[in-house]
């Protein structure tokens, strides 16, 4: 890049002004991981919009590290943000307005700049891919009490028993690799306001048969949360898919991930909504999905870069078709794919999902011998017996 667009790339874009930030502590924004070297002082160049900010601070031997601390944000052209590393807690906290003013202005008289990292521009697409319905709104609806987000503040999740054997892996890797000796545990704090989404539905005055068929097909379910919740925005419901799954996938947060499995379990347990009446939505949703696990899964070893997020849930039991992804995604795509007349972009991308799903995990989403359903799965359709019969 020559030097005159480099200069008018850092005077549009955004900086993050990071102080005393120590050195080997994991520093991330987006889909770009780094090790703080002795000179960092945060990153310039940042496009508008909104950024997951994480980082773990390290031991001084670089072998143990505290848990994974982050927070959103959303950036405005020419904004500059400063934070500072506070020793004792180990974590960057806000300035007085009138420090952050002095810097600022520092800031853009390029005082800091050689002490700056570019923003990874090339990887800019693929964080837009797994952000673009993450909008303010959808940050200030969910965003805990002081906004950052850390298993540490999660200890009431890693105390419930896991739903399976998957479960079990995540939190036992959550556990082991991410919590040094002496990580303060921060129970008292508030996790994120995810929507509460209810695993199956429940109505007076209607017969058994009815029941079991708005279980089968949770379509209504879907309208209900929608309606109740959303406001009917569909995109506020996908932004809620994206900001648990970027919580989960680099925030390393355990109420993350269960909320964003409660979320993908819902709309693959719909087989009315992306037939008819919600098309539009279930195509967005695919490839929102699509990109997730594609950007979740691609190996640590992608020889296009060196920026990969973190690889903590390739884990085998991700590959296991006992967990609720096979039995959900089989029984979608067999919706989708045997309907007579359907979407064309629906079929597309169910495909691409379908292929992806196949050429990662090794899985045979067309066998149709195998039923892995078991009477203990949360996410089983809901059958109620009649009386009588």
């Amino acid at each position: 890049m020559d030097p005159e667009a480099a200069t008018e790339l850092v005077r549009k874009g955004s900086t993050l002004l990071l102080l005393d930030v120590p050195q080997r502590t994991l520093f991330g924004i987006d889909t770009q991981v780094f090790s703080v070297g002795p000179k960092f002082k945060g990153m310039k160049m940042v496009p508008p919009g909104p950024h997951f900010i994480y980082y773990c601070s390290s031991s001084r031997s670089g072998s143990e590290f505290a848990p994974t601390v982050g927070f959103f944000l959303t950036t405005q052209p020419t904004e500059v943000i400063v934070r500072k590393w506070d020793p004792q807690e180990e974590r960057l906290i806000k300035l007085s307005e009138e420090e952050e003013i002095r810097y600022s202005e520092a800031v853009r008289r390029f005082e800091f700049d050689d002490q700056l990292g570019p923003y990874n521009l090339e990887s800019y697409g693929d964080w837009k891919q797994l952000s673009n319905f993450l909008s303010q709104i959808v940050i200030e609806r969910l965003e805990p009490i002081g906004g950052e987000i850390t298993i540490a503040c999660e200890t009431s999740w890693m105390d419930k028993a896991p739903q399976s054997d998957m479960e079990r892996r995540l939190m036992e890797q959550l556990r082991e690799s991410k919590f040094a000796n002496n990580a303060p545990v921060l129970s008292e704090r508030r996790g994120c306001y995810y929507t509460s989404i209810p695993a199956s539905v429940k109505h007076k005055n209607v017969s058994g048969g009815d029941l079991t068929a708005l279980n089968l097909d949770k379509t209504s379910l879907l309208e209900s949360v929608l309606a109740k919740n959303y406001q009917g925005q569909e995109d506020l419901l996908l932004g809620e898919l994206q900001f648990a799954f970027i919580a989960f996938l680099m925030g390393q947060s355990l109420e993350a991930f269960m909320q964003w499995k409660t979320l993908v379990c819902l709309l693959l347990s719909c087989s009315e909504a992306p037939l008819h009446t919600r098309t539009k939505m279930f195509v967005k949703f695919l490839r929102t999905f699509y990109y997730q696990l594609k950007h979740g899964f691609q190996s640590t070893q992608d020889s296009r870069s060196e920026d990969v997020g973190n690889s903590l849930f390739l884990d085998e039991a991700w590959f296991s078709r006992d967990i609720f992804l096979y039995r959900l995604s089989k029984d979608f795509f067999t919706v989708v794919l045997e309907a007579p007349v359907v979407d064309g972009d629906l079929l597309s991308w169910a495909r691409k999902l379908k292929t992806l799903l196949e050429t990662t995990f090794g899985w045979d989403l067309e066998d149709n011998a195998v039923n892995l359903i078991g009477e203990d799965d949360e996410f089983a359709p809901v059958v109620v017996e009649m009386d009588g019969l």
